[in-house]
């Protein structure tokens, strides 16, 4: 799944790809932004760790990933 942060005064999204499921994802987020945690802290599929404060984040966007298809179409 990919996930998008808007970052306050940054021209540039974050975009994370992580293997964990939307409602973990839209948990932690729901924590960062609901002031339970001062930091949202979300793991990549490579394991690595990304940290924002959470009174930095703009927007966050949850992007399911579909399997790509791959091939030709062929028309009439």
């Amino acid at each position: 799944m990919e996930i998008k942060i808007g970052v306050a005064e940054s021209p540039r999204e974050l975009v994370v790809t992580s293997s964990e499921s939307v409602e973990e994802i839209e948990s932690l987020v729901s924590d960062a932004l609901g002031g339970k945690s001062e930091m949202l802290s979300l793991t990549d599929d490579k394991g690595r760790r990304l940290l924002v404060p959470a009174s930095r984040i703009t927007f966050v966007e949850i992007v399911p990933t579909e399997s790509r298809r791959v091939g030709f179409a062929v028309g009439s």
